[in-house]
């Protein structure tokens, strides 16, 4: 006989624990991740079931099937559950049951873990290349790999997920917005097995963009910073922040560094005619 779910709702969240400071979504490859789930109205004698989160890609709206993770087939007296060398962005559900035979509660809604590294199975570019955007800009999110069939997530910060479907318009594996929301938003494709990697994008109704990579760069590599005026003829010299720490005392119309190092890794601001851009992170990753 099925059991039918009970009413209690089911929180599902995640941690990174050797994340960086910018958020505990966002992982280094290879760290741990705590999956923590909690029952509405907790009472003793719960058991939590974990699973991987599958794309569905037969459902455009986006939608999940569940493989059970190792070790939780019988349920962990524990409700947090530590995932060992996680190197790619992915998806997690949890549920809990109780009682012979099992009565379950409903799933939980899946939460993410992001990665921003590239990966060939699966990757996002972004057009134009940069974390920052006007609100009236229009971005493309282009997916690559071994995949016929994509679609792009978004996780518009705090804890509202959509899909292309929803605020662009879909063609191939690109997915066109026309004009790009006031929000930070987590962007990332899903192709019937995999996770691509994921980009923050910011839209900012501001005068004053800063211009930074939306990948992480790789140590060794060369970066170029600058500022954009939503005011295309508008030319001016700029100042550059890190961690609001000038970098340097006078102004020029962009800033490279040669040889990008991990000390370079963190937020980053330009200052213009008396304006400040929002600050967006630099990553950088290891050869």
């Amino acid at each position: 006989m099925t059991s039918s779910p009970v009413e209690d709702r089911v929180i599902l969240s995640c941690s990174v624990k050797s994340s960086s400071s910018v958020s505990p979504r966002w992982l280094s490859p290879g760290s741990s991740v705590t999956l923590s789930c909690e029952v509405e109205h907790e009472s003793a004698g719960w058991s939590f079931y974990w699973y991987k989160a599958v794309p569905d890609l037969s459902h455009k709206s986006g939608s999940y099937s569940y493989e059970l993770l190792p070790a939780s087939s019988k349920g962990t007296a524990d409700n947090s559950y530590i995932i060992h060398g996680q190197t790619h962005t992915a998806g997690y559900v949890c549920r809990a049951g109780r009682g012979e035979p099992h009565v379950y509660t409903l799933y939980s809604q899946p939460h993410f873990v992001w990665s921003g590294d590239l990966h060939p199975s699966a990757s996002l570019s972004v057009s134009p290349d940069r974390v920052q955007h006007f609100t009236s800009d229009s971005v493309s999110l282009t997916c690559e790999g071994n995949s016929a069939e994509w679609r792009v997530g978004s996780f518009l910060l705090p804890d509202l997920l959509s899909f292309c479907s929803d605020w662009g318009t879909m063609n191939g594996s690109t997915c066109h917005v026309q004009k790009i929301q006031s929000s930070n938003a987590v962007f990332w494709c899903e192709s019937g097995s995999a996770f691509s990697n994921a980009v923050n994008i910011t839209g900012h109704n501001d005068d004053l963009i800063l211009l930074s990579p939306v990948h992480p760069v790789t140590e060794g590599h060369s970066v170029t910073l600058g500022c954009k005026w939503r005011t295309e003829n508008l030319l001016s010299k700029e100042f550059f922040y890190q961690n609001d720490t000038l970098i340097q005392s006078e102004s020029r119309v962009e800033m490279i560094i040669p040889a990008v190092s991990k000390s370079h890794e963190g937020f980053y601001k330009c200052q213009s005619s008396g304006k400040e851009s929002p600050q967006s992170w630099l990553a950088v990753k290891c050869q």
